[in-house]
This record gives structure tokens, C-alpha cells and sequence, in this order.
């Protein structure tokens, strides 16, 4: 695949391409609207084409939010790492048959078998897992393994400094149910986790298994996902399929909060303290510590108002216009506030299965912290929805996959490495 050259602007260049100022621009880079790289002598440069998408999303109205779903397709997932089942729901969206989920959570497991009881559900430690009996009868292993530093044996890189971690048990069942395509998802953070070497071990195990592997970073507010998440998707197809690997391809249009808690239902939740309530209750909508006078900051905020960063998690209250920040596992923790853009309060469980596109009859098992880390550590329904679709297109022999693969983004070889 020939490689496209981007053109790239500084921050001056796309606030004029855009009609803003510059510190608009900034703005909006810093909250995950528009996205920039950094040059050779650290400067922010903004790709044109990003920019073009931008003023496309901007043109357009507020879409309604919804959980999307697809005719049923004859490909079959073994999910591990399954959690409360936001991917698994996504992939069955997108009319993949699930043929067993895995998780150590109890609460999870419990989830799972109370909303989808025909399922195949086990809470089961991955380490005492066989999965013999499935060797090329599965379509998809999926798993939302765990971000692990390895031991390396000098600088050799390979199976055996994985031993002792998550990815190593799943490595372990990839090659006992040698699967057409392997789905990974992990954070973003991922890409450069002890200077990159834990994700170059990784696709090196998948190549030594007889896969050709590649990666992207997925934006979830691009793909009807009411919130600015990012996700970090590795696939793995098989050497004997003669698909190219296809990743999905951004929106021209986001999903507001707004549109998103339109009719939520009501639900428990986490309450402020009377002293935490006083400080939040200065907040205005989309705003944070900086919108309060410099006495109040200081105490607040502690320590943490001497320390570097921008903070922009702190005192933070949620604005309707935009899709939300990425969820936590805490709705009211000091680092990472979600409070609710009107009303002074953390968002509800059940605002926050809205924003992960869990429709409004999923119920959840456990405490409410239990709920609230749940829904925090899912994969957005609707995102594992469009990482469906893909798989279908590389997978599936029916004239449907001309027709998805026609929307989603081809991946050459010359675009594999990221690190």
C-alpha cells in the first residue's frame, strides 16, 4: 500500500483553517476534539485531513444516542477478561455468536448471566483454563488482557519473558483454540508501556503464533460513543486468511451528553460531602479548579496545586455539548471528577451506562462502587458494536463484507509499527 504524506499545520495554520483562535485550538487539542502530534523541536502540528473532519462534525447536528445492532452473522467469540460484558454486547450487536465469557469477577459474572442467562458465562481464573476442545471450531478470541511489564532474558524479547503475566495465559489459549482472529484491546497507554517493548513482545508472540498483526488507537467519540475514549485495538488474523486487517473508520458527527442522558432513568449513585458540595457548587458547566478564586484552589486542592500538569481532571463538571470525559471506575474521585453538567452531584450508574451505551435494561450486580468500577472498565458498547463490523469484514465470505469493508480503514504493512 502506497503511504499517504499528511500535511501538517501548526497551531497558528489551523486556527485560521478553522475560524478560531489559537487558543481555541488548544483547547479543543486538550480535550480530545481535535487531535495534534508533536514536531521535531516539540511544537504542536495538527494534520490537515484531521481538521477537515473536524469542521465536517461541526456542521452537522446532535445525533440522538442509541445502541446499534446488525443482522446476525455465523462467526463465533470466546471472550476472556470479559468484565461486565461491553464488548461481548457489542460483538453481539454486530450479530456475533458468543460462545463463552470468562472473568475473575464474581460481580461481573453475575452481571452477565442476569441479563444474558443463555450465555456461557464462567467466573474462572484464565490460569486454570483449557480450551482444547475448542481448537479451530472458534472464529474470535477476544480479551481485554491486563497492562503487565514482563522480565526480559536479555535482549532476546520473546515467549518465555511473558511468563508469570495475563497476556502470557492468553497467548497460552490463542494457541490451544488457534482462532481465525485474535481481538486484543488494552489502553492507550499500552503503545509506550516500558518504552514499547511490552507491546513489541506482544505482536512478536502473535507473528511466532501464525498471525500477521497490527494495531490502531480507536476514538470512541467518533464511533457513536457519547464519550472521549480511547482504546488501543490489536488484531491478529490468521496467516491462511487472505483478508487484509480492517479497523474502523471515525464519524463525521459526535454524540453529545446532552443527547446522551436524554430520559436516563433514575438511579443510585455516590453523594458529595457537605464540604466537597460548597467547592463543586462554584463550578460552571464544562469548567474546573481554575474557575474557582485562587483561596479556594489552594485549599481544595492541596499538595496538588504546587505540582506540574494541567490538572483538568480536578473539580471538574461536565459539559452538555460535548461528549463526556472518559469514565472511571469513581465518579467523585479528586483527580478525575465527573460531575453532573446541571445539577451538583456525580454522575448516576445509570448516566454512566448510558455514556458506555449499555441499553437502559442492562442491570448490574454488587454494591454500587462494584456497578460504578463495572461500567467504568467496559469497553463502549457501541464501540465494540463498530470493532464487530470489522471483524465481519475481514471474516465473513458473505456479499456483506464487500459492503463493510468499503467503510472501514485498510491497514498496510508499512503502517504495523507505531513505536
Amino acid at each position: 500500500m502506497a503511504k499517504v504524506t499528511k500535511q501538517m499545520l501548526t497551531v497558528s495554520q489551523a486556527a485560521s483553517r478553522l475560524g478560531v483562535s489559537v487558543d481555541t485550538v488548544r483547547r479543543w487539542n486538550k480535550k480530545g476534539l481535535i487531535k495534534a502530534s508533536s514536531g521535531i523541536n516539540g511544537e504542536r502540528l495538527f494534520d490537515s485531513a484531521e481538521l477537515e473532519r473536524h469542521l465536517a462534525k461541526n456542521s452537522l447536528q446532535d445525533r440522538p444516542w442509541r445502541v446499534l445492532k446488525a443482522s446476525p452473522a455465523n462467526l463465533s467469540v470466546i471472550e476472556l477478561f470479559c468484565g461486565a460484558g461491553g464488548l461481548a454486547l457489542g460483538l453481539s450487536n454486530a450479530g456475533l455468536k458468543t460462545e463463552l465469557l470468562v472473568d475473575f469477577d464474581k460481580d461481573s459474572i453475575s452481571t452477565i448471566n442476569t441479563n444474558r442467562p443463555k450465555w456461557n458465562s464462567h467466573c474462572i481464573s484464565v490460569t486454570d483454563l483449557d480450551l482444547s476442545r475448542y481448537r479451530g471450531e472458534i472464529d474470535v478470541l477476544a480479551g481485554g488482557f491486563p497492562c503487565q511489564a514482563f522480565s526480559y532474558a536479555g535482549n532476546k524479547l520473546g515467549f518465555a519473558d511473558t511468563r508469570g503475566t495475563l497476556f502470557y495465559e492468553f497467548a497460552r489459549l490463542i494457541e490451544q483454540v488457534r482462532p481465525r482472529v485474535v481481538l486484543g484491546e488494552n489502553v492507550r497507554g499500552l503503545l509506550n508501556h516500558d518504552e514499547g517493548r511490552t507491546l513489541q513482545v506482544m505482536t512478536s508472540e502473535l507473528e511466532r503464533l501464525g498471525y500477521r498483526v497490527a494495531f490502531r488507537v480507536l476514538r470512541s467519540q467518533f464511533l457513536d460513543v457519547p464519550q472521549k475514549r480511547e482504546r488501543l485495538i490489536i488484531f491478529a488474523l490468521r496467516h491462511d486468511e487472505e483478508s487484509p486487517i480492517l479497523f474502523p473508520v471515525e464519524k463525521d458527527y459526535t454524540i453529545s451528553l446532552r443527547a446522551a442522558l436524554k430520559r436516563v432513568p433514575n438511579s443510585q449513585g455516590q453523594v458529595y460531602s457537605a464540604a466537597k458540595l460548597k467547592v463543586m457548587k462554584r463550578i460552571p458547566e464544562g469548567g474546573y479548579w481554575r474557575d474557582l478564586p485562587e483561596e479556594i484552589q489552594r485549599q481544595y486542592m492541596g499538595a496538588s496545586y504546587f505540582m506540574g500538569g494541567g490538572k483538568t481532571g480536578m473539580a471538574r463538571r461536565l459539559a452538555w455539548d460535548e461528549p463526556s470525559l472518559t469514565l472511571t471506575c469513581n465518579p467523585a474521585q479528586k483527580q478525575t471528577e465527573r460531575c453532573h453538567p446541571r445539577e451538583t452531584r456525580p454522575l448516576t450508574t445509570r448516566e454512566y451506562a448510558r455514556i458506555q451505551c449499555f441499553p437502559d435494561n442492562w442491570e448490574f450486580s454488587g454494591s454500587v462502587s462494584s456497578i460504578y468500577k463495572q461500567i467504568g472498565n467496559a469497553v463502549p458498547v457501541n464501540l465494540g458494536y463498530h470493532i464487530g463490523l470489522a471483524i465481519r469484514a475481514m471474516l465473513d465470505d458473505k456479499p456483506r463484507r464487500s459492503e463493510l469493508a468499503a467503510e472501514l480503514a485498510t491497514i498496510g504493512a508499512s503502517e504495523l509499527r507505531l513505536f
